[in-house]
């Protein structure tokens, strides 16, 4: 695609430190934490809402597509131009506009990076809930794109649960709020586009819910010699109606990483731990630990630690947030995938990931969200090896029809993107997926936003763009 008619165009807008276009620039952006690349024609840094209007409005002027990133730090491909075109970082739209702890709130635009908002309400005794294992560096614009989550979502929930109301630019240039307060009346706007992965609108602001802190934390640390034993604890804490804000599963492959990496205070010869996390009342917190102490020992738990300190605590939840940097010092890549199974499931899906990783020859470690099921195999490879990468991928394909066939799903936290997009089919219906569709022709008819993403081939619009081509250019 010839990008030089937008490149002046451009640059009357931002400015010539607005963009980026030579191809050594745009080859930092032609891929995110995941391993597809696809190389956009143009990269631009608005500064303001009116300026991605501006380039909203100049993109359809001349059909060029648009993508919005955040961080770069997602997993399913989201951000990636992967018809070409321009695209819209928002790293210098990164402003807390307002907080306001009265109404325990606070608005901000997309760049803000995720850990910053607890940061700028901490000494206040707040915080924001949702805490992917990449909130050092991810933003919260990312997070609302692909419905985030997060260790301690398992009580607290999602990115969705805690977005009050959006500013949000259309396809055309048209500028929307969905903000309607804490009830909000009509339809829920604010719902539909968290999570829709920038397929249907480009968000500039962002009012989010913040939390109190709590009385009392207590930070859990069980060991098992059999990683099975602690998928069944899980099950064990459910059935005693208790929800900790956080059950972490990490089995031993990754635990030795781990140790070697960060040193966390892991055993190095466990199969797995379960770190478990309470918050609540003093008296009820106490209670919690000793049914959970219980539930762990019937569960074979050969044993039960709780951090006696806070740096204990930060130690073994650094170890945690920091598993995936971990690996990188043992296998040249790894592939990440995000299935969810129901919390029963957890034990037999183990099962079903060891038989695969023998079937295929294969590296795989395992790292679950345990608390809702949502798991995050580790498979090693050499991408340097022919073939390798497919392997992955049909051994990856085959983890996620395992979750969709005990009830569960394609993806918790990553999102669709390009990745699960050929998946979508196998876990929705035909008229399911055809009223995606419909929602994402209703916001974008053009097909301008985020093509090749979400809908599976021949449902997208990644075909339309191919048939348009660069005509207009």
């Amino acid at each position: 695609m010839n990008a030089s008619p937008a490149r002046a165009r451009i640059e009357q807008i931002l400015g010539p430190s607005g963009y980026l276009h030579k191809p050594e620039d745009l080859t930092l952006y032609e891929y995110d934490g995941g391993v597809d690349k696809a190389r956009p024609d143009l990269v631009v840094f608005p500064q303001s809402t009116e300026d991605v209007v501006a380039i909203v409005k100049l993109a359809r002027e001349l059909n060029m597509p648009i993508v919005g990133r955040g961080a770069g730090t997602g997993l399913s491909g989201g951000a990636i131009a992967r018809a070409g075109g321009i695209i819209v970082s928002f790293a210098r739209m990164n402003r807390i506009l307002e907080i306001d702890l009265p109404n325990e709130r606070a608005t901000v635009e997309p760049g803000v990076v995720n850990i910053e908002i607890t940061q700028a309400v901490d000494a206040d005794g707040f915080f924001y809930a949702p805490d992917p294992s990449s909130q050092r560096a991810c933003t919260i614009g990312g997070n609302v794109s692909e419905n985030s989550g997060g260790p301690h979502t398992l009580a607290y929930g999602v990115t969705t649960n805690h977005v009050l109301g959006l500013e949000a630019v259309l396809p055309d240039g048209s500028v929307i709020n969905t903000e309607g307060g804490f009830d909000q009346p009509g339809y829920d706007l604010t719902g539909l586009l968290v999570g829709s992965e920038g397929t249907m609108a480009l968000v500039t602001k962002i009012v989010v819910r913040l939390m109190r802190k709590t009385e009392s934390v207590k930070t859990i640390l069980a060991i098992y010699d059999r990683a099975e034993d602690a998928g069944d604890t899980v099950a064990q804490i459910t059935a005693r109606a208790i929800t900790p804000v956080a059950i972490e599963m990490l089995d031993g492959p990754l635990l030795k990483m781990i140790e070697d990496s960060v040193h966390a205070g892991y055993p190095r010869d466990a199969e797995a731990v379960l770190l478990i996390e309470l918050e609540g009342m003093n008296e009820a917190v106490e209670e919690q630990v000793e049914q959970i102490r219980e539930a762990c020992g019937i569960c074979k738990a050969r044993e039960f630690r709780v951090a006696k300190s806070a740096e204990e605590r930060e130690l073994l939840w650094k170890g945690r947030k920091n598993a995936f940097g971990a690996v990188g010092r043992f296998s040249p890549a790894y592939y990440v995938q995000d299935g969810v199974v129901p919390r029963t499931q957890i034990a037999p899906t183990l099962r079903f990931i060891g038989d695969l990783a023998k079937r295929h020859n294969l590296a795989i470690s395992n790292i679950f969200h345990a608390g809702d099921g949502n798991l995050h195999p580790l498979i090693m490879f050499d991408p340097r090896e022919p073939g390798a990468l497919d392997k992955v991928r049909r051994a990856s394909d085959e983890i996620l029809e395992f979750c969709i066939s005990v009830g569960g799903s394609i993806t918790g936290e990553h999102g669709v993107g390009m990745e699960k997009m050929e998946m979508m089919d196998r876990q929705f219906s035909s008229a399911s997926l055809d009223m995606i569709g419909r929602f994402k022709s209703l916001f974008d008819p053009d097909c301008r936003l985020n093509p090749g993403k979400v809908l599976p081939t021949g449902r997208g619009c990644m075909e339309i763009r191919q048939r348009v081509g660069d005509l207009s250019l």
